[in-house]
């Protein structure tokens, strides 16, 4: 937070109730966590743990993570890992392609040669 100078006082925070499993806990306490940034308007609502303390620091979490991702734009953390998912999916151009086969063809080959011999005892 102190990174981005996001202060305290800028925050607004509510405490709502949980919905999921967690029995009696989520049904009378309320741990779920609201957290709006007012400068920037980053709205974030958390409900992932039994604990309000967790999910206060989550809520935090979050939300510097979204105010990065508008700050930063194109080098924020999150954008580096979409773009790496994206290279890993894309498909492979004709001679990559033929390459690859290439060397998979290869090793199989080395591999046929180890191969026993039927008939032939050393």
């Amino acid at each position: 937070m102190a990174r981005f100078s996001i202060r305290e006082s800028e925050l607004e925070e509510h405490f709502i109730r949980s919905r999921g499993p967690g029995g009696q806990n989520v049904n009378k306490v309320s741990t779920g966590v609201y957290l709006k940034h007012i400068p920037s308007g980053v709205k974030v609502k958390v409900c992932s743990e039994r604990s309000q303390a967790l999910n206060r620091y989550a809520a935090r979490k979050v939300l510097v993570g979204r105010i990065e991702t508008m700050a930063l734009g194109r080098r924020s953390e999150e954008r580096k890992r979409i773009e790496k998912i994206r290279r890993q999916k894309r498909r492979r151009s004709r001679r990559a392609k033929e390459k690859m086969l290439d060397n998979k063809r290869m090793h199989s080959q080395k591999k046929g040669l180890r191969k026993k011999v039927k008939g032939f005892d050393v």
